[in-house]
């Protein structure tokens, strides 16, 4: 019982994340940036410790905007109509992702601006 309550808990995540990159535009862009920046660090065979740090933005930025979708459906759910606070929620969820994007933007800028210029 506990073994199939473990394979359950598996696809419930992965159906959240099907729906996640189904119906979040800013997921699948996300998705898209993880796709070129790891064309890029490929291309420019950048070091083990850079993967590391890339890889850790790729994950940041996903759960990130995974929560945000999950805080965006509850708020949806407890509050139906149009209130400040349900707004201010939403709107400190998506801050959250933003600056993990921007954060990653200026790491990403550090471990590929010296393979622009050498």
């Amino acid at each position: 019982m506990e073994l199939r309550r473990r394979v359950d808990s598996f696809k419930f995540a992965f159906a959240g994340l099907a729906d996640l990159f189904r119906t979040q535009v800013n997921a699948r862009i996300h998705l898209v940036a993880v796709a070129l920046v790891s064309w890029a660090g490929w291309y420019w065979q950048i070091s083990a410790f850079e993967w590391m740090i890339i890889v850790l933005c790729f994950m940041l930025i996903i759960s990130l905007e995974a929560v945000n979708t999950a805080l965006e459906y509850l708020t949806d759910l407890a509050s139906p109509e149009l209130h400040p606070l349900a707004g201010k929620a939403k709107d400190v969820a998506a801050a959250a992702v933003l600056w993990s994007a921007i954060g990653s933007v200026v790491i990403g800028g550090l471990i590929f601006i010296p393979k622009f210029f050498p």
